[in-house]
């Protein structure tokens, strides 16, 4: 398994029983053997030696191993599923609460308090996105931003993305008056608006457990107004009413995170 390192942790409280956190997760990487070896000697040289190697933390080390696209695409799903799980011990030692996943059916839930849990984590990467030198390297650093939200009212959906949604992409999946209302805003807003929606349908998949088509395909455009005055307020998260489902949605833009609950 991956040995994982979480940093940039962010906590948001969004009501009196619901929090979430967000965190970028890496991969930690082992040292080369020869600055290893060139740390030892200079260990050796110095007048400090009891103090110096009582104050190393010593790990075996192996060779690098060839890897293929694949094995890396699965360190990497393994890196996130640690991460996320890593990432709710953080948010609940934050909150001191003890308490253990239940991941036995969906949606996930806190054995004790029975709190509802729900994880995101950016995309794996592709195959024609990992160039042969990657495939190659067991140290290649790989990371992935992470996040996690509890809620005790009912269940709650978060996603975060690192990158736009493909605007190809939206043009299958999204109904005709969401497509007509992102054409009429200019360039500078279409991505965002397009990257909120596709996150306000993916947390909408998690809550209902909807199938991915089903949930793409019901029509958020009566929310596009909304989300345009979010980005326009960045630095501070936006909470929007959803009429049609009483879910409310946050924007946290500086976490490229929304999450309804």
């Amino acid at each position: 398994m991956p040995i994982l390192n979480l940093t940039h942790i962010r906590y948001t409280q969004l009501s009196p029983t619901t929090w979430c956190a967000s965190a970028q997760v890496n991969e930690l990487s082992f040292p080369h053997s020869k600055v290893l070896n060139r740390t030892a000697s200079a260990l050796l040289n110095s007048n400090e030696l009891p103090l110096a190697l009582n104050s190393l933390i010593w790990q075996h080390y192996c060779s690098p191993l060839p890897l293929s696209i694949r094995q890396i695409a699965h360190r990497q799903r393994q890196l996130q599923r640690q991460g996320v799980r890593s990432l709710l011990k953080q948010l609940l030692n934050q909150l001191t609460i003890i308490d253990t996943l239940n991941e036995s059916a969906f949606p996930y839930r806190l054995i004790n308090s029975g709190y509802y849990v729900c994880f995101s984590h950016t995309s794996a990467h592709k195959k024609n996105s990992v160039s042969k030198h990657a495939a190659q390297t067991i140290n290649k650093l790989m990371s992935s931003e992470v996040a996690v939200v509890i809620s005790g009212h009912r269940p709650a959906g978060i996603d975060i993305e690192s990158n736009n949604v493909v605007w190809k992409v939206a043009k299958r999946f999204y109904s005709n008056n969401e497509l007509a209302a992102i054409c009429t805003l200019p360039n500078t807003q279409r991505d965002l608006i397009a990257t909120l929606l596709w996150q306000i349908k993916e947390s909408f998949i998690k809550i209902h457990q909807y199938t991915l088509a089903q949930g793409l395909g019901i029509d958020y455009a009566y929310l596009i107004a909304d989300l345009v005055s979010s980005i326009e307020a960045p630095l501070s998260p936006t909470i929007i009413s959803d009429p049609k489902s009483h879910y409310r949605i946050t924007v946290l833009s500086d976490q490229q995170t929304v999450v309804v609950f």
